[in-house]
């Protein structure tokens, strides 16, 4: 009996209407258009607008759009891991409330939280239900409304983040295509560098945590750079050297979209021309866990049945990894 591997069998995507450029921005806080796009290659985010609206409400119309392009009913969905940080809910979970919301009521699943590594994090989760033989269909979903945990008035941050939800159908493959690698890794110490400082147990929501704006995102800017260029450089170049995979060999990079500078130097490592690169955090800026989705969403259509493909990524805790995988299909 041939290996059973869990291949990416189609994906979508789905970004807010509302657009929060660079010089609305400098409206807001005090910075420029030129000095942000020139440390980030940021140029503009969306941003998701509207009273009552969470990370299910970006999730599920790519759900949608996903099983109608597939023909699937959500009756067949056996799995829906959803990577965030901003759930709509401390409980019930984002993937309970989809499961609720899309009509996939054989489905279970559950929050996955990694920054802005929980999708890798959560695709090579999902993989081991395909791979395993328990599982025929699995949705792995990078969600993240940003805005809802940023400050607006800390131009350290608020001109990184954006709003925005990717998809992914995870199903068995037999010839050898799909996920054919992982390297995951956490570091704990880089905590201090970037986190939330309230809200969870260790400090729970106060009058004081609100006034003192501990439920924004808090980032020391350059540990995080430098951690960041080297993490996921590295286990880009492991992952491939693992594979005997040389610059020749790799069809696409996909990286997270935190910075410019951070993905130029993971391509460098690996040799690759700037073709060979999915980039769009020039008009959706970083997304968190919902990036590397939104990546393979915007250049679906170049990619061909076979193609090598590394996804990289970094994020807070510190979380890092990477994936190698073989695209399943021909758009």
């Amino acid at each position: 009996m041939s290996k059973i591997t869990a291949a990416i069998t189609a994906v979508e995507g789905f970004v807010p209407d509302y657009v929060l450029t660079n010089e609305k921005l400098e409206q807001m806080v005090t910075t420029t258009s030129e000095w942000i796009e020139t440390r980030t290659g940021i140029k503009e985010r969306r941003i998701l607008k509207g009273e009552g609206l969470g990370a299910s409400d970006m999730a599920i119309p790519a759900i949608q759009k996903l099983l109608e392009k597939k023909g699937i009913s959500p009756l067949e969905i056996d799995m829906i891991i959803v990577g965030t940080v901003t759930p709509d809910y401390a409980f019930p979970s984002t993937s309970n409330v989809i499961c609720d919301k899309v009509g996939a009521t054989n489905a279970w699943g559950f929050d996955l939280a990694a920054a802005c590594s929980g999708f890798l994090f959560a695709l090579v989760t999902g993989s081991q239900f395909i791979e395993t033989g328990r599982c025929k269909k699995v949705l792995v979903v990078g969600a993240d409304k940003m805005s809802s945990i940023m400050d607006y008035t800390d131009r350290a941050t608020c001109i990184i983040f954006g709003d925005g939800a990717g998809v992914v159908l995870l199903e068995p493959n037999t010839e050898g295509l799909g996920i054919i690698d992982s390297i995951l890794k956490v570091d704990g110490s880089g905590r201090k560098y970037l986190h939330q400082k309230a809200g969870g147990s260790v400090k729970p929501a106060s009058h004081e945590t609100v006034d003192a704006k501990e439920h924004f995102v808090f980032q020391d800017g350059q540990p995080v750079f430098k951690r960041a260029v080297v993490g996921m450089a590295e286990v880009s170049a492991d992952i491939a050297e693992r594979n005997h995979l040389k610059s020749e060999d790799i069809a696409w990079l996909a990286p997270h979209q935190a910075n410019k500078r951070i993905i130029d130097a993971t391509a460098e490592r690996l040799g690759l021309a700037p073709e060979k690169v999915m980039l769009n955090i020039q008009k959706y800026g970083n997304t968190t866990a919902a990036t590397i989705p939104l990546c393979l969403w915007d250049y679906e259509k170049q990619l061909k049945k076979g193609d090598n493909i590394i996804l990289a990524t970094f994020g807070a805790g510190f979380t890092w990894g990477a994936v190698y995988l073989k695209w399943a299909y021909n758009s």
